[in-house]
């Protein structure tokens, strides 16, 4: 009777091997089956019924603990990926370093399921610096916990009994808001070097504290990022400047000593006194889209980053005698060349980058037809965003800015009214006409080349 008080009080405990876990009834956490998308329900409730043991795990059970809306809910099971994806007929296999199954709703929801993974050595293919570089091995829940990055990210949530099972003591370190790395954090760190990335962000995000032994090894292991895919580096560096806490991201890199030398975009955003005003503005601008839920692009937020990286080169150019838009191209390829050494970016994006850049030149050009063309181009909108956070800076004039917010939403005949002489451009010269003897004066018989 005691004994069931106490379970009741302060959670069950599982036996388990080298450690035990603590299940924690819904009274405690007050995490409902309400609070889980209808998706992952599906998901867990199918493999459930199946005989598979089946969890909502890691962020999403993180983030309903500290009271915030997790973007994700990814499922831990016992079933293979071949098993889980045998159940879900619109579900894919991918991954070689660690298979998952994607099990996709509607039109764009992806619910993730990994299987538990284990903790032997068996089967685990690593590099000469310790990461591993294939991992395929299946265990129970206890190993798969053990596997884990942080004891934040280690939690099971059951939907169907509403208990959460924790192996790590995570539920703790989430209320004295700690982050807290599962084993030695200089092995995990050589397992896998994204992870010194990733505890920068989640303490940002979060609003963690990073605990002093996962801290420690961060700055003396930093080179071990140098080893690490273009692909993987380039969507850790999309995770930090869209977390909407970007801000404070870059300011714990630099506290880790994660901000020089493993990211050229991160160099430049940290080491450019000329366009600093302009990159807060860009990374404050995209924090607060982030906060609101309202669309954000990945293309004009690094156009930003990049512009004056771009602005110097191309000023240099003209400087050494090059003419203005050849050399502006000749910037462009020149910037984003250094930064695809270190960062795979996609092509769509530097595509979008290059013509947010290009335009920046033609909203000088307020003469004749020119500014009616500029408003029918695609990008004209990103564009001229991109010159008012120009404008908000002091890089140019806001009276330039202010005159393209005007000249967008008037009629017509008042646009024409605010066009302004061009008083650089030459007169055109008439071309002479020739004259057949004997021809009367004005009749044309061919012109002059």
């Amino acid at each position: 009777m005691i004994q069931k008080l106490i379970q009741r009080v302060f959670g069950r405990r599982k036996a388990g091997k080298g450690q035990r876990a603590v299940v924690i009834p819904y009274k405690q956490h007050g995490v409902g089956r309400e609070h889980i998308a209808a998706s992952a329900l599906k998901v867990t409730d199918k493999l459930q019924e199946a005989g598979y043991q089946a969890y909502v795990v890691g962020g999403a059970v993180r983030d309903l603990l500290l009271g915030q809306l997790p973007k994700d809910f990814d499922i831990a099971t016992s079933a293979t990926p071949e098993q889980v994806h045998a159940l879900f007929r619109r579900s894919r296999i991918i991954g070689r370093r660690f298979k998952i199954v994607h099990v996709t709703f509607g039109r764009d929801e992806v619910i993730e399921v990994t299987t538990f993974r284990g903790d032997s050595d068996e089967g685990q293919v690593v590099d000469a610096t310790g990461r591993i570089l294939h991992d395929n091995v299946w265990g129970n829940q206890e190993q798969d916990a053990r596997r884990r990055d942080f004891t934040a990210n280690a939690l099971y949530y059951n939907p169907t009994t509403q208990e959460v099972i924790d192996y790590h003591r995570g539920v703790e370190d989430i209320k004295a808001r700690r982050l807290v790395m599962i084993g030695d954090p200089a092995l995990r760190y050589r397992e896998d070097p994204v992870r010194m990335l990733r505890a920068v962000r989640l303490s940002a995000k979060l609003g963690l504290i990073i605990d002093a032994a996962t801290s420690q090894p961060i700055a003396t292991m930093a080179a071990l990022l140098k080893n690490v895919p273009a692909a993987r580096l380039f969507d850790e560096m999309l995770k930090l400047l869209f977390s909407g806490h970007s801000r404070q991201c870059l300011k714990q890199l630099r506290d880790q000593g994660l901000h020089h030398g493993f990211f050229p975009l991160l160099d430049v955003i940290m080491e450019q006194p000329l366009g600093e005003r302009f990159v807060q503005l860009a990374l404050d601008n995209t924090d607060q889209r982030i906060q609101a839920d309202k669309p954000v692009s990945v293309g004009f937020l690094f156009a930003s980053l990049l512009w004056h990286e771009v602005l110097a080169c191309w000023k240099n150019r003209e400087a050494a005698g090059e003419l203005p838009i050849p050399a502006l191209f000749a910037a462009m390829d020149e910037v984003l060349a250094v930064q695809e050494e270190k960062l795979a970016i996609p092509r769509r994006y530097s595509v979008t980058m290059k013509e947010i850049w290009a335009l920046q030149p033609r909203f000088e050009q307020r003469a004749g037809k020119r500014p009616f063309r500029l408003l029918e181009n695609p990008r004209f909108r990103a564009g001229y965003d991109f010159l008012h956070l120009r404008a908000e800076s002091g890089e140019v004039e806001m009276e330039l800015a202010n005159w393209w917010t005007r000249f967008q939403v008037v009629e017509n005949a008042e646009r024409e009214r605010m066009l302004i002489k061009d008083e650089a451009q030459p007169a055109k010269k008439r071309r002479r006409r020739r004259r057949k003897p004997g021809a009367k004066p004005g009749e044309r018989v061919g012109e002059v080349d």
